[in-house]
């Protein structure tokens, strides 16, 4: 797709200020990884107060220009309240794993919350079916299913099947759970479109099990395959249980197959409140960013639509409640993963239009930026660093920046850091941070 709009900026002429001095500055400003601040440090730091703090996450927000010396996504839209912010705040880029490493939803989500995704990996399965209020135990063992399409020789055509609507999939996913298999019990669940989640329950259970998805289309769906001795009994379980939907599947033109990944099981993870003394609220739609939620302690908020608008109403309406708000909006790394540059421009200017609701609340601090990055021209996530802008007016060191983009962010004040550090960069701003030694 083309760009059919007057973008905000062109190409990096359009920044004379970026000098090469100041790019080489910034990267030398560059946080060491192996130095991330430790989460077992937080909990002896933080304290409760009467500051607000939103953390607005917009999914896949980072993206490529269409040609060299053109516009982002980002850059390209026109967000005036965002530039607002920008100018009063400061920029800087999070990199959610590691420079170079594509992350998953879950594990840029859970960084941004402060788990390093290496040392607390949670899987998809247990996510997803924890946003759709699956029980989910420490002998279980959860997956994220997905329909898909496949063709006479069993070869992948279509991995989200037309990406099908919820109406075509929910009688589908209700003639998969009457599927049994004997000495297991199998909880299964619609999430959104083509998405569902599935639990299996039984004695001896391991969820060390490779995907069955093989990310790729034109190849075969993969069977379940055991990382362990003690994961076999289980993935034979599930290869049977992927047998048995295949055949109820088969009259079907699309979808007529099922694929399963991130196979998991309860991570125990610390709570928020246990950690940084938060009572924390989340505003998401998605499953899977609710799952992150329940896992971490946060109460999950309703949503009455699906705008930006709809979010951010359902943050005035619980702003009293709570000192932490978790706000993701997915429709953004839709249009990326969809190819669509247009579409996510577009959605970056009705979130910045709405967002006016969140700043008449007055929080103490704002940080806007996304779990990764999904560039349309890429159509997938990436590796490449996270556009970040953080607004807290009693507290920010204001940089030079006056636009927020990818160019911007990659030579603001912030710099380039860890995801998991940007945790304590907020507590710190809202002074919920005790001083650390003598």
């Amino acid at each position: 797709t083309s760009l059919t709009r007057s973008p905000k900026t062109r190409s990096a002429s359009a920044y004379p200020n970026l000098s090469l001095k100041r790019k080489r500055r910034a990267c030398a400003r560059l946080f060491l990884f192996n130095n991330v601040l430790d989460i077992k440090l937080l909990p002896t730091l933080s304290k409760p107060n009467n500051k607000k703090i939103v953390l607005l996450v917009l999914d896949g927000l980072g993206g490529l220009p269409l040609s060299p010396g053109g516009p982002t996504e980002l850059e390209a839209a026109r967000t005036p309240l965002l530039d607002q912010l920008t100018l009063e705040g400061a920029l800087g880029e999070i990199v959610p794993v590691s420079p170079g490493v594509t992350p998953g939803s879950g594990a840029a989500t859970l960084a941004l919350l402060g788990y390093d995704p290496v040392k607390f990996p949670v899987g998809r399965g247990t996510l997803e079916a924890r946003g759709v209020e699956i029980p989910v135990g420490v002998s279980d063992v959860a997956a994220r299913g997905n329909f898909c399409t496949i063709d006479s020789f069993g070869h992948i055509t279509d991995r989200r099947a037309g990406r099908l609507s919820s109406a075509k999939a929910v009688p589908l996913v209700s003639r998969l759970s009457k599927i049994t298999v004997p000495g297991a019990e199998f909880d299964i669940r619609h999430l959104k479109h083509y998405r569902f989640a599935i639990v299996l329950r039984g004695t001896g259970l391991n969820s060390d099990i490779t995907d069955t998805d093989p990310q790729e289309i034109g190849l075969p769906p993969l069977p379940a395959v055991a990382r362990s001795a003690t994961s076999e009994h289980s993935a034979s379980l599930i290869n049977q249980w992927i047998g048995k939907a295949q055949t109820i599947l088969s009259n079907e033109t699309t979808p007529n197959m099922v694929t399963l990944r991130g196979f998991s099981c309860d991570p125990q993870l610390p709570t928020l409140d246990e950690l940084y003394s938060l009572k924390a609220g989340c505003i998401a739609i998605y499953p899977l960013y609710r799952g992150v939620a329940r896992l971490t302690g946060m109460n999950t908020i309703p949503i009455t639509g699906t705008s930006p608008a709809d979010h951010f109403a359902s943050l005035r309406t619980q702003n009293s409640k709570y000192d932490f708000f978790f706000v993701h909006i997915k429709e953004t790394d839709t249009f990326g993963e969809d190819g669509d540059f247009d579409g996510k421009v577009d959605a970056i200017e009705r979130i910045d239009t709405a967002l006016q609701e969140v700043l008449e609340l007055d929080p103490d601090v704002l940080v806007v930026t996304g779990d990764h990055s999904t560039p349309s021209r890429m159509q997938s996530h990436s590796w490449h660093p996270v556009p970040l802008l953080l607004w807290a007016p009693a507290t920010v060191r204001q940089d030079t920046s006056t636009e927020f983009g990818e160019r911007t962010c990659s030579v603001g004040g912030l710099g380039r850091f860890p995801a998991t550090e940007l945790m304590p960069l907020m507590l710190a701003h809202a002074e919920r941070l005790e001083k650390f030694g003598a």
